[in-house]
């Protein structure tokens, strides 16, 4: 079976275009790619004009440097055309957030953006309502403060994930030092030098720096296989990638990273004094989908193999390299991994990968422990006489009031914050004669007491969706807290006193992770939702789409039959257990009970 990206020559074998240096068979946005002197033109020209909004070829560049384009739907007034402004989204891997840079991401929200933050499912804050005049202010501060948002969004490897937690033993530390050289490693290099042009005229004493990090690792790009033929941009090329790039690192046990959902999933295993020993690496996850388009699909990652401590970095830029070559360049909707190893396979992955990118072994996998998803919410011992806390955020938004006593807090104590993949804070480093104090300032803004949160609350996840998303087709983020409400009200009622995880997201592409839910609602049409079913509690499994359409008016109905035939194992198992256990017949004539409404 072949991808878009293949076809046969006049010999009947296998060609292949990977569309890099000498432009054979480049689509046009390839050219596009090649043709924007790495990622600067028509942006840098567009910039300062006095258009409200930027063309699409400058919107295609934006993303590249943190930012996408929006209109706010809601607040559109006849006759005077769309309401653009700016989404701008940070790079911070493992979703460290210094307090001099909240401060300063506070005081923007204020005064540049619409007084909200958001806390994004893949560890990094998010801006809303910036306009195009404001933007450069807005990155220039940013980097200044000591952030960035390049390669936050874009055709590139995005931000690196970690586990949140600051714990200074298990291996943690290590897993947060692995996911900062990763990030470092597969920085671009030129598209770096725009980008400080761009937003802070050219000062490259702003350069992002790896104290934990050697150059000569980054100088691994220029070997060969692994250089993409362009010196200024050694690792990706003019065209970078085709499509997106995700990875993440964690610890055995602790899949708080969704590690299945990743290009690339790591597991990190350390002696008993914390040294890395080596990975576990998994390739080829991903959540997008299209709707009605079955060449589209989400995807868990297979395993590639154990890997030594010292070679897993020249792994990761490899991975990234044979993705650069083969991945489809001709069809963006398939241009993720996850599509080149379904269709190639593991094996032949595997192959290509050691025939030329990645010349050391790669051992079966190491034994690992059951996994769980953690959430770190509540106090926590981080290391002697040091404490944090983990403060539930649902859908990660800080509205102003909580937001700006929020940063207060932070600033006073001057506490790092770390965002977890579940869109929730932890405030850190917090002394133990502090710890009374910020509890009580955390109480009196409505946070203090996050281990009462409700358990169906604790990991349910929304997109942003509608009304700045120019993806969403339906609600999301300002649906999920009515719909958490009835779910767990339709359980009291049926006296079930499990949870279940419940992730919500406006469109298909997947920005909430859904597809790894035990109940996910995926919008469809206006208020209609793909309902997708069967996920594991500990994110092992891919749900499956057991109705195309249902509005959220019909909920109860369609997951009533489901509660009740679930109840009677409901102690001794999870929901998403039980309906991957009874499988699809019974699933399918139990929603068919619920087909004719009163």
């Amino acid at each position: 079976m072949t991808n878009g990206n293949q076809e046969k020559n006049n010999k009947g074998e296998e060609k292949l275009y990977p569309c890099i240096a000498n432009g054979e068979d480049r689509t046009k946005f390839e050219q596009f790619k090649s043709d924007s002197k790495y990622l600067q033109q028509p942006l840098l020209d567009e910039l300062n004009n006095e258009s409200d909004h930027f063309t699409n070829d400058s919107v295609q560049l934006l993303k590249f440097h943190g930012s996408y384009q929006q209109d706010d739907r809601e607040n559109r007034k006849k006759g005077e055309g769309k309401d653009w402004q700016m989404m701008l989204r940070l790079r911070s891997p493992g979703g460290v957030v210094s307090p001099s840079l909240f401060v300063a991401l506070n005081n923007l929200s204020n005064k540049l953006g619409n007084s909200t933050l958001r806390a994004t499912t893949r560890q990094a804050f998010q801006m809303h309502g910036i306009r195009k005049e404001s933007l450069k202010e807005v990155i220039s501060t940013i980097i200044k403060s000591m952030g960035s948002t390049l390669a936050a969004c874009g055709d590139i490897n995005r931000n690196v994930m970690a586990p949140a937690a600051p714990f200074t033993k298990d291996g943690y530390p290590a897993a947060r030092e692995l996911a900062e050289k990763i990030a470092y490693i597969l920085s671009p290099k030129k598209a770096e030098d725009t980008y400080l042009d761009l937003w802070v005229n050219g000062d490259l004493s702003y350069r992002i720096k790896s104290s934990k990090t050697d150059a000569t690792i980054k100088s691994l790009q220029n070997k060969k296989g692994v250089f993409s033929g362009d010196k200024n941009e050694p690792l990706y090329g003019s065209t970078y990638l085709p499509r997106k790039f995700k990875c993440a690192v964690t610890v055995p046990g602790d899949n708080s990273v969704d590690l299945l959902t990743q290009d690339i999933g790591i597991v990190a295993f350390t002696s008993s004094k914390g040294r890395l020993q080596g990975c576990n690496v998994y390739v080829g996850g991903g959540m997008g989908r299209t709707h009605n388009t079955e060449q589209t699909f989400a995807r868990t990652a297979d395993p590639l193999g154990y890997i030594d401590a010292e070679h897993i970095l020249e792994l990761v830029q490899g991975i990234v390299a044979l993705q650069r070559d083969f991945g489809n360049r001709r069809s963006r909707k398939n241009a993720r991994m996850k599509y080149l190893i379904h269709y190639k396979g593991i094996k032949w992955f595997k192959q290509k990968l050691k025939a030329k990118y990645f010349n050391h072994a790669i051992n079966p996998l190491r034994a690992e422990p059951k996994t769980k998803l953690l959430d770190y919410l509540g106090w926590h011992k981080q290391s002697n006489n040091i404490y944090f806390v983990g403060i539930p955020i649902l859908s990660g938004r800080l509205e102003k009031k909580v937001k700006d006593k929020l940063a207060d807090i932070v600033d006073k104590y001057q506490l790092v914050i770390n965002l977890t993949p579940n869109q929730d804070i932890l405030l850190c480093n917090i002394g133990s004669y502090q710890r009374n104090s910020i509890e009580v300032e955390l109480n009196n803004i409505g946070l203090g007491r996050p281990s009462e949160i409700e358990d169906i609350k604790r990991h349910a996840l929304a997109c942003p969706a509608l009304p700045l998303c120019g993806l969403a087709i339906t609600e999301a983020e300002r649906a999920l807290p009515d719909i958490l409400v009835r779910i767990k009200s339709q359980l009291n009622r049926l006296k079930i006193n499990q949870s279940i995880l419940v992730r919500m997201t406006g469109c298909p592409n997947g920005c909430a992770r859904p597809y790894m839910a035990e109940l996910a609602l995926v919008g469809s049409g206006v208020d209609q939702y793909q309902l997708w079913l069967g996920g594991s509690s500990n994110l092992q499994r891919l749900a499956k789409p057991y109705l195309q359409k249902m509005s959220l008016k019909d909920m109860e109905f369609y997951l009533e039959p489901l509660f009740i035939n679930w109840r009677r194992n409901a102690k001794k198992i999870t929901f998403g257990d039980h309906i991957n256990n009874i499988g699809d017949e019974v699933i399918y004539e139990l929603l068919g009970t619920a087909k004719h409404l009163p």
